[in-house]
């Protein structure tokens, strides 16, 4: 073929390579575009459900708490009331919390906060009667939880506010569970619409890729076919030449296995599969470390080692970088129980185009690894006997304060019920037939112990608890969660994931306690939180509890550079007493974000 033939042969295949990239790109691109739009329509329907679910929900939570707080006036039984109270004071929560997650979303219950227009039309005008009933209830609980056996008679005109909105609230509802059904549909719709026309635009792209690609190609092909018989004669030629060069080339691989029989004998080398399958191993190789290709299995790393966590090693290290190749120390144990040390290289290599290997070079190094092995022991034994009697003194730190604060605790308790007791007789010696003088007593005696049963709650509720050291921890921080949502007035909730009921040792459960009680106290006193949620989770090696909040936030690494004052010994002494239990503490919080605490404590000594 003359060069005038070549090239333009050359130039009709790169026309064609060019049409068929233009013709693959644009279905590629038709089908990405088509599939972006999909997926970014789906994903803004993942939360519909939940919403339609939740809001569905609250029209049951209406009716619940309305059946429960009409109940509640019938009640006669003292017992029954305050179950009854109990159980509407949660309805109430569920109901209150869903009621604005729906408005302003919430990520524990899968909400966005992605409400139409018209969907925020129709809360605004819910919101008051909303106010209403829950208002009217909080009031109820809380007559209740103040007075147990007050007459229920004075708490008609809230019952009455409560079921006379009921019926509203459910209307309202409906229209705005109607309303974002109505948009969800609207979604589905307008997605059938985009794949029609998707659709429709890929099929006019392949019919044009067709008629002004394809068939021009085929054509092109044709006349193509007739150079390519020309060729196979120029082949035949060629391979004749080829004959010639493996000669040439059968010479020179006798003179790289001779190469070869030398770096046996002198250098520790060996070639290895990229999956660790030894391919050879040179004679120097093979005596130290007793390698016969008969008797042994034939992985690099079992030869090497006879020691599993240095066989993981070497296999890590193959596996790693077999793409890009490594040289550093290894140290390696022969089947006679010798540690040897090499200085060994990974070196990727590919003796033909569909097969790839590994060569590995090495030196032993034995002698002067050790003698750098001992300098380094003899360097850190004074560090690490010093970092040994820190942890004792840290340990024994710890364990008095727990021992002072239960003390305290008993001392507190003990000196308590004395008081109670006396009161109790300065009770029985009031004299019933002056009525006048006795129900003054009777009121300062209530008042009194009122006072008295407040104080020892707010005076023994930092020390250890009972149920830490009679249960474990989980009981002792349901404990916390409760008492101090009842001393603050905040919403704070413990979600235990996975059931964890295990026990810890003291030291630990003391510790974990101690950290969880510092960060829930921190966004009481600093974030200016209403909501908090204390998580736990477990797997088979790591506890993880988590208190997030939904306060103010901060900036963490300003804190981190504070070394005393109010703001930073609190988060230090967590620091330590995470490091002292072999623990990891993490905060990640923003401004105006709230704040996220976690506690990963391994379960089992490593």
């Amino acid at each position: 073929m003359t060069k005038h033939g070549n090239s333009l042969d050359q130039s009709t295949f790169d026309k064609l390579s060019r049409l068929y990239i233009i013709a693959l790109s644009a279905i590629a691109v038709s089908v990405i575009v088509s599939q972006i739009l999909i997926r970014n329509h789906l994903s803004n329907q993942e939360t519909d459900s939940s919403v339609i679910n939740v809001a569905g929900r609250q029209r049951m939570l209406s009716q619940k708490l309305t059946k429960n707080v009409v109940s509640l006036t019938s009640e006669k039984s003292l017992e029954e009331r305050i179950a009854l109270k109990n159980r509407i004071k949660e309805t109430l929560n569920v109901w209150e919390l869903s009621h604005h997650a729906l408005q302003n979303g919430n990520d524990s219950l899968g909400l966005p906060d992605t409400n139409s227009a018209d969907v925020r039309a129709r809360f605004a005008v819910l919101n008051p009667v909303f106010d209403k009933m829950s208002f009217a209830t909080q009031t109820i609980i809380s007559e209740i939880e103040q007075s147990p056996d007050l007459n229920l008679a004075a708490l008609n005109a809230e019952v009455n506010i409560v079921r006379d909105n009921e019926g509203d609230f459910l209307l309202m509802m409906d229209d705005i569970v109607n309303q974002y059904d109505l948009e969800a549909e609207k979604k589905v719709s307008w997605l059938r619409r985009l794949e029609s026309w998707l659709t429709a635009l890929t099929l006019l792209i392949l019919l044009a890729e067709f008629l002004f690609i394809f068939w021009p190609a085929a054509k092109s092909v044709r006349s193509t076919l007739s150079e390519l018989l020309y060729a196979e004669k120029r082949a035949k030629k060629m391979a004749f030449d080829a004959d010639e060069l493996s000669l040439a080339k059968e010479k020179s691989i006798k003179e790289l296995r001779a190469l070869s029989r030398a770096m046996d004998d002198t250098l520790l080398f060996a070639r290895i599969l990229q999956n660790g399958q030894i391919v050879h191993m040179g004679n120097k190789f093979s005596r130290l470390f007793t390698y016969s290709k008969l008797n042994d299995l034939g992985l690099f790393w079992k030869v090497l080692s006879t020691v599993e966590n240095e066989q993981l090693l070497i296999e890590e290290l193959v596996v790693k970088y077999k793409k890009t190749g490594w040289q550093g120390e290894v140290k390696a144990t022969t089947k006679a129980g010798k540690d040897v040390w090499l200085e060994m290289a990974i070196i990727p290599y590919s003796p033909t185009e569909d097969k790839s290997e590994l060569l590995i070079i090495a030196s032993e190094i034995t002698d002067r690894k050790e003698a750098q092995l001992e300098i380094d022991r003899l360097t850190a034994a004074s560090f690490e006997e010093k970092m040994n009697q820190q942890k004792i003194i840290s340990s024994k730190i710890i364990e008095n304060q727990e021992k002072e604060q239960n003390r305290i605790a008993k001392d507190v308790h003990d000196g308590i019920g004395q008081m109670l007791t006396g009161l109790k007789y300065n009770l029985e010696s009031i004299d019933t037939t002056d009525v006048e003088k006795a129900t003054a007593k009777v009121e300062n005696l209530k008042v009194l112990a009122s006072d008295i049963i407040k104080g020892i709650r707010t005076a023994t509720f930092n020390l250890t608890p009972p149920e830490l050291t009679d249960h474990g921890i989980v009981p002792a921080i349901t404990k916390l969660t409760q008492e101090l949502a009842k001393l603050t007035g905040k919403q704070i909730m413990l979600f235990n994931k996975t059931d964890f009921n295990q026990r810890l040792d003291s030291l630990t459960e003391i510790n974990i306690y101690r950290i969880t009680q510092e960060a829930i106290n921190n966004a009481i006193k600093y974030a200016e939180t209403s909501h908090i949620l204390v998580s736990l989770s477990h797997s088979e090696d790591i506890l993880s509890i988590v208190i997030d909040d939904n306060g103010i936030g901060f900036n963490p690494s300003k804190v981190k550079n504070i070394k005393n004052g109010d703001g930073g010994m609190g988060m230090t002494f967590m620091r330590e007493r995470i490091k002292y239990i072999n623990g990891r503490f993490f905060i990640n919080s923003e401004p105006g974000k709230g704040t996220r605490v976690t506690l990963n404590i391994p379960l089992k000594e490593k």
